[in-house]
Parts: C-alpha cells; sequence; structure tokens
C-alpha cells in the first residue's frame, strides 16, 4: 500500500448562512465550489486532465446543491472534462469522508492524483430537504432521531456538565479566532471569492463575534427547549418525545444556544491528494500524508457522541496515544460536544482548537471536515508540529476521524 500525500489545501471565508446578509450567499453552490477547484488547480500547477476524481461532500443536495455538486463545480472551474467528480453526504462528517476516500483511492494504488473537498451554503431555502430519519416512523420507533440541539442538551444533562462551562468554551473559541485571524494564520489557505463579473464578494471571515465573553453569553436564552416540543407532521412525535423513548427518565436541561452552538455559515474547501510516484513526475512537493482513518457509529438518540470512540480508533490503527498528538480538531457542532471530548480523552486544551472552532468561525456542514483538515495543516507547518486528529460528529450518531502527519 502506498502513501496519500496531501499536496496542499484551499478553503473560501466562511460567510454569514443568511439570504440577504452573508457574502456568500447570492452566489450558486456551484460557483463557490469553483473558486477552491480553481485554486487549487493554479496554485499547483495542475493538468486537470490527469485528475482521476473529485470526491466532494454536501450534506442538503437539493435544489441548486443537487446533481452532484463536484462534478458541476468542478465544470464550472474549467476543469478538463476527463476529470470525474462524485458527491457524498455524511451530513457534518462529509468533509472528512470526502479526504478518506480520496486517500484510500491513491493508497490502494487505484488512482493517482485526487481531489476532496466539500461546499454547503447554508443560506439557500432547502425546499424538499426532509430532517433526519426522513419522517419515516418504523425507523423513528427503532432508533428515535431528534433535533441536534436537543440532543446536545440531553448529552450535557446526562453528563452533567453546566452552562456556565459550555459558555467559558464558547468565550475561548472566540477568543482564540481573533487571534488567528489578527496573526494572518488562515491567510496560507483563504481563497477570496469573487462574483461572476470580477467584483470582490467575500475575502474574510463574517461569523466570529470579536469581544465575546462568558459573562455576554450567560445573558442569551438557551433556544431548544422550544424547540424540542416541535413535531415535523401531525402524528409525528415531538423531539422531547423521541429523546424520552430511549431515555424516559432523564429531564432535559436546556443549555445551548446561538452562542455555545455552531455558527450557520455558507463556504467550501478543497484538497489535493497524489501518490508518492505522481507527486514525484509532477515537481509537486507533500506537505503531509495521511496516517490513518476511521469512522465510528454510536448512539443515533443521543447523536453526537461517536467523536470520543472515533479518535481511540483512529489512533489505534495509526499505533499513536493522545500524547502523540500535537493539534486536535473537533467540530464544535454545540459546545458540549468538544467539552465532552477534551474532558472524555483527558486533553491537553492547549492543543485542541487552537485557532477557534465553529462556535466562533462557522460550521458549512458539507465543508467543514475539509476546512479542518487543513486548517490543522496550516498550523502544524506554522507551529513545527508533526501529527494532528481531525473528527467531527454527524447525524445519525457517526463520526469519521483522520490523523495526518507534516512533511
Amino acid at each position: 500500500m502506498t502513501d496519500a500525500l496531501i499536496i496542499d489545501a484551499c478553503r473560501t471565508p466562511r460567510g454569514i448562512g443568511k439570504q440577504g446578509k452573508g457574502g456568500l450567499a447570492h452566489l450558486h453552490p456551484q460557483h463557490v465550489g469553483a473558486t477552491v477547484l480553481k485554486a487549487l488547480a493554479e496554485r499547483n500547477g495542475l493538468d486537470t486532465s490527469e485528475v482521476d476524481d473529485i470526491v466532494w461532500g454536501t450534506s442538503a443536495q437539493v435544489v441548486e446543491q443537487g446533481g452532484d455538486l463536484g462534478r458541476m463545480s468542478a465544470l464550472a472551474a474549467g476543469y478538463d472534462v476527463k476529470a470525474s467528480g462524485v458527491t457524498l453526504d455524511r451530513f457534518c462528517g462529509s468533509g472528512i469522508t470526502s479526504t478518506i476516500f480520496a486517500s484510500q483511492a491513491v493508497m490502494s494504488g487505484m488512482e493517482d492524483l485526487v481531489i476532496s473537498g466539500g461546499c454547503e451554503l447554508m443560506s439557500l431555502p432547502k425546499k424538499g430537504a426532509l430532517p433526519i430519519g426522513a419522517l419515516n416512523p418504523e425507523l423513528q420507533a427503532l432508533h428515535p432521531q431528534p433535533h441536534q440541539g436537543v440532543a446536545a442538551d440531553a448529552i450535557a444533562t446526562l453528563e452533567g456538565i453546566p452552562r456556565t462551562a459550555l459558555d467559558e468554551h464558547a468565550a475561548e473559541s472566540q477568543a482564540r479566532a481573533e487571534i488567528a485571524i489578527k496573526e494572518g494564520r488562515f491567510d496560507k489557505s483563504l481563497i477570496p471569492v469573487f462574483n461572476p463579473d470580477g467584483t470582490l464578494a467575500l475575502d474574510h471571515e463574517e461569523f466570529p463575534r470579536p469581544g465575546t465573553t462568558a459573562e455576554k453569553l450567560a445573558g442569551l436564552p438557551a433556544v431548544f427547549g422550544q424547540v424540542a416540543d416541535y413535531r415535523h407532521a401531525e402524528g409525528m412525535p415531538t423531539f422531547r418525545e423521541l429523546v424520552a423513548q430511549k431515555y424516559p427518565d432523564l429531564e432535559i436541561e436546556h443549555v445551548h444556544h446561538a452562542g455555545n452552538s455552531s455558527g450557520v455559515v455558507d463556504g467550501a474547501a478543497a484538497i489535493l491528494i497524489a501518490s508518492p510516484e505522481y507527486a514525484k513526475s509532477r515537481g509537486l512537493t507533500a506537505r503531509a500524508r495521511v496516517v490513518a482513518t476511521a469512522n465510528m457509529g454510536d448512539d443515533p438518540t443521543l447523536m453526537l457522541n461517536a467523536p470520543v470512540p472515533a479518535a481511540r480508533k483512529v489512533l489505534a490503527k495509526a499505533g499513536l496515544t493522545v500524547d502523540d498528538i500535537d493539534l486536535f480538531e473537533i467540530n464544535e457542532a454545540f459546545a458540549v460536544v468538544s467539552e465532552k471530548f477534551q474532558r472524555d480523552l483527558g486533553l491537553d486544551r492547549s492543543k485542541v482548537n487552537v485557532n477557534g472552532g465553529a462556535m466562533a468561525l462557522g460550521h458549512p456542514i458539507g465543508a467543514t471536515g475539509s476546512v479542518l483538515i487543513g486548517t490543522v495543516l496550516d498550523e502544524l507547518e506554522r507551529t513545527d508540529g508533526r501529527y494532528g486528529l481531525i473528527t467531527m460528529c454527524a447525524a445519525g450518531g457517526m463520526a469519521p476521524a483522520i490523523i495526518i502527519e507534516r512533511l
């Protein structure tokens, strides 16, 4: 088995995911995806006719994001028609999964040059998109799956993690993101997005709120209490009732709100992966290699707890321990996810989400995993680190994980 080498990674800024407000919200998702694919080709002098495949992550594959966004974005980017593309959905884990699939194709020897990545415009009205479980009463009876925010509150209640700890965690995320932006830590990978007429659409992160404190966050109302009593259709259980099917004695304490949950944003990212032979033949310098990958499922009702077993699984595959890892990125879907991750693994917090996470920067669902891999790579180079571990929760009770080594 050969190595899968990471040659380059880039991403767009994350725009606020609201129509009429965000810097990317007026654009077609194919245009946003094409932005990073075009940049990846230009930065590395690619002959795009030699790209074996483009493995793309997009969770809500409806309306403009439907119809194989990976292939369509490549065509929009001016890639040679020989560069094929496929689009996958592992909910929030799609961007890591696309990189896992791309690296596995190279490591197996079946392909030599593959691009992974993803795009999600959360500002798009998702007409026709169904909730988790797709309104299937038989599935919900077997594996009840609530709203993710309700699941986050349920986990915090079960774990005894207070809101004060979650708000402090969210404030720290904002503070770290503020430092990272001021110091230009994202600049190497950040690709400005231009409108079709050539004018600038967005060249900076829109979501962060510098100066956020735990005291300010304490004043925000918890929001998922009302959501818990929502039902998608007549005769369907409420989200609270779905949790009660599995945890009948649990009285959920609602602790999450807009400030300690991931931001709703638009964005795209792409990663260039090659075999050693191909890289050598084309004069491409590898920045990292994929060490190990893993996938893990967990309780679909609590839904957000798979990152810890996924991290343990990928560490075992790599023959490493948590002490060997220089940087961890765990997606801050909700504060309890990353807080529990750090507590359960006994991590040094100075190694986790060092440049802030999704609570400060936002979470463009299908793209986030690819964003985080690039973020870790840039930071390993900046700090002369060696190993980075990236993981994230995904709906349905799943988590992909990947370890990379800087070269």
